[in-house]
């Protein structure tokens, strides 16, 4: 049977769409609990009945600090909290009461955007997955600072797309000059900013020059899981104003809404479509009316920004008092210490010292990333890391040639 020319391109839809589709359930969505579980479980066992996080027995002991997953030990808002239980009642139904179209309405109005300039997740790792595996390819490579956020050189990897690393600046901002020098080919530009690691602040002016220079055809992929922890300009009104980036957010920093999931990607119409082919579950209304709720308390943005801001910059002035080395001027809920000896090991005797620190980077080995917890828990931090710190170094500790300038690229 000969195949009409009009159905030649539904024909082509499905296939597109079954292929995403397989894609999409090959990959494994990263995230920044599963990579803080990882760093985790490649350091010593922790003692029995101890797990990362968890339930029941696998439960870490209630006296350990976790400071590795840059989370918001604040927790939801007691606004979130309430909107939570309204709704709960209601969750053997599918949102029959319109919560995900109320937060998107919400959401809309607040930030000088239509509605269908918004899409809704269980969080950003899955916009940020998906985003990757729509614009990058075997010839479309996925372009990012080293170090920064690692999910989306997961997914590039998942669509055989070149990565290609670009060094911060001195500053540990985005080279965003570089960046866009970086490949003809790129499919995605990711500006992950403020950046994780490092809590550092790329300009809006270099973003805007790096969308205005960018190659042909690509897009930027602006992660903004942390823009409210500082008092940086936001990108969501290049989002209205029609370029070509997608601007992803979250409620798990500021909002301490890591375990409730809800997120955004923000972007234009067109360009959001190319992501609905790798799967979206509903959200659960839950999440969507706990965000809704955070959203709609005027207060709560400048209260906990004052709050982690206050409790990071009481660390950092501690740290630099006693002699160590802060990389960079972070501004958000993280940090890096260059300990001048093996990360990983330092990771490992703060673990041992019932403190859970963030990971290392490769092309940084001897650098640990700090989230920046209760005043209580860094309290016990400096304790453990001043021990740690002053503890002699054991064979194999020492890091060769890990320099802060010297960067490894793929």
């Amino acid at each position: 049977m000969t195949t009409r020319k009009a159905d030649a391109p539904a024909l082509g839809r499905r296939h597109f769409l079954r292929g995403a589709a397989l894609i999409a359930a090959a990959a494994p969505i990263v995230t920044e609990a599963s990579l803080a579980h990882a760093a985790a479980q490649a350091t010593t066992s922790p003692p029995s009945g101890m797990a990362l996080h968890g339930q029941g027995p696998d439960a870490p002991p209630s006296d350990m600090v976790l400071i590795n997953a840059n989370e918001n030990p604040l927790g939801p808002s007691k606004a979130a909290c309430d909107a939570i239980a309204r709704v709960a009642p209601l969750g053997g139904r599918y949102d029959l009461t319109g919560e995900t179209d109320l937060l998107v309405r919400t959401f809309a109005a607040q930030s000088g955007l239509k509605p269908e300039n918004i899409a809704v997740y269980a969080g950003s790792s899955e916009p940020l997955h998906y985003s990757v595996l729509a614009f990058t390819s075997p010839t479309k490579s996925f372009v990012t600072a080293d170090p920064s956020y690692e999910a989306g050189m997961y997914a590039a990897k998942t669509s055989r797309a070149k990565i290609v690393k670009v060094p911060l600046t001195k500053d540990c901002a985005h080279d965003v000059k570089a960046m866009v020098a970086a490949d003809a080919q790129a499919g995605v530009i990711y500006i992950c900013n403020p950046n994780n690691p490092t809590g550092t602040l790329t300009t809006k002016q270099d973003i805007i020059w790096a969308l205005e220079n960018k190659p042909a055809g690509s897009i930027l992929l602006v992660d903004e899981a942390y823009i409210h922890l500082t008092d940086a300009p936001d990108t969501l009104d290049l989002v209205a104003q029609g370029k070509d980036l997608i601007v992803l957010r979250t409620f798990s920093k500021i909002y301490g809404m890591a375990g409730i999931r809800c997120g955004f990607a923000v972007g234009r119409p067109d360009l959001l479509a190319k992501l609905t082919p790798f799967g979206q579950n509903a959200m659960p209304i839950t999440g969507s009316a706990a965000a809704r709720a955070s959203l709609e308390d005027a207060s709560l943005v400048p209260a906990r920004r004052k709050i982690i801001g206050e409790t990071r910059r009481d660390t950092i002035a501690w740290l630099k008092a006693n002699g160590y080395k802060v990389i960079g001027d972070p501004q958000t809920n993280c940090f890096m210490i260059d300990t001048g000896r093996n990360g990983k090991a330092v990771f490992a005797a703060m673990k041992a010292k019932n403190v859970l620190i963030g990971r290392t980077w490769p092309v940084w080995p001897n650098a640990v990333r700090v989230s920046v917890g209760t005043p209580e828990e860094m309290a016990k931090f400096k304790v453990a890391f001043k021990e740690v710190m002053a503890s002699p170094m054991a064979s194999g500790d020492h890091v060769q040639h890990a320099e802060l300038d010297y960067y490894t690229t793929l």
